[in-house]
């Protein structure tokens, strides 16, 4: 009996062993859980992330007005060369070897330095003065490489300026503008300024500045051509040195008229110039059409739609000017 018994056992085992064979191998594994990946974006600069704070956050707004959730459905680095163009090569280089889904540029060094390096990866153009001429793009309708995004380079900002120069100084008869020739885009700016010029019959009188060591000649040049008033173009140098520019200019009493914001915020006169904020903060809008299969190729580079005006009455009476109300009513905003 008891050896009945153990050969039942026996059997049972076996039967159970057979059965848990079969269903183990003929069963569907359950497919592994695939995690979704995050899509990383490399910010390039070539200044560091305190002088361009107030364009980067603009950007990551308008990735989070597009449902975006920084460390949850996107990652954002921000790299830069420190202020220094030699350093960006080597910068490019290590975004690289990250393979980040998409770089966003914050000038046109850094988008030239990103194409040169970073030829396979996406790159969104947050401002550029001349894209097409600059070569990144082979039209702004089509930009067909690898690089799209925005322009900030607008025909009718010189002559907008100098409207308002000759508002708040009828008598305006000379002028000085620093540009630097070698900036893509200085060619339109330059022809764009002389037609406004003539238009206003203002003598113009442009200093060249590269770096920064061309800034205090550059006001000594304008002393000497008697020059009246200051229009300053916007570029990487004069940007970066803007606090010296605009106390050079309230030492000389030379009302200047500024690209960016900042010169104002830092003792300059009066701004007028594209929305710079705006530009960055619509970057996001190509990010998140490349991210959901557009191609950079066939994303046309946008122009700007936004303007701001501002002005500085402490540094008008700094120099002894006074800004008429109709000048100051139109300003987005007054610094008092």
């Amino acid at each position: 009996m008891r050896e009945k018994l153990r050969m039942n056992s026996i059997i049972v085992k076996i039967f159970v062993w057979l059965l848990a064979t079969v269903l183990l191998t003929t069963a569907r594994p359950l497919p592994a859980q695939e995690s979704k990946k995050i899509p990383r974006i490399v910010f390039l600069s070539v200044q560091p992330q305190s002088i361009l704070r107030a364009r980067f956050d603009a950007f990551r707004q308008g990735l989070r007005d597009l449902g975006y959730v920084e460390g949850k459905s996107i990652v954002i680095d921000y790299l830069d060369s420190d202020g220094s163009q030699d350093r960006l090569p080597a910068v490019v280089a290590e975004t690289v070897r990250q393979r980040p889904d998409m770089i966003v540029t914050g000038g046109s060094q850094a988008t030239r330095a990103a194409k040169e390096g970073a030829s396979t990866i996406p790159i969104v153009m947050a401002q550029d003065n001349d894209p097409l001429g600059a070569g990144f793009v082979a039209s702004l309708a089509r930009p067909g490489g690898n690089i799209t995004g925005l322009a900030n380079l607008a025909a009718e900002l010189s002559g907008k300026q100098l409207e308002l120069l000759k508002e708040i100084l009828p008598k305006l008869a000379r002028l000085a503008v620093f540009s630097d020739t070698t900036e893509p885009g200085n060619p339109q700016a330059v022809k764009a300024t002389d037609t406004a010029a003539k238009g206003f019959g203002v003598q113009v009188f442009y200093m060249d500045v590269q770096t920064h060591k061309d800034i205090d000649s550059a006001f000594r040049a304008a002393t000497k051509k008697r020059a009246e008033a200051l229009l300053v173009m916007p570029t990487p140098a004069m940007n970066q040195r803007r606090k010296q520019i605009v106390g050079l200019a309230a030492k000389n009493r030379l009302p200047g008229i500024y690209p960016r914001p900042e010169y104002v915020e830092d003792g300059g006169l009066m701004m007028y110039g594209v929305n710079t904020n705006d530009l960055f903060r619509r970057a996001a809008i190509f990010v998140d059409k490349i991210l959901k299969g557009a191609k950079p190729a066939d994303l046309p580079v946008e122009q700007p739609t936004k303007f701001e005006f501002v002005v500085n009455l402490k540094a008008a009476k700094q120099i002894g000017l006074t800004i008429p109300p109709n000048v100051l009513v139109r300003a987005d905003r007054v610094i008092r």
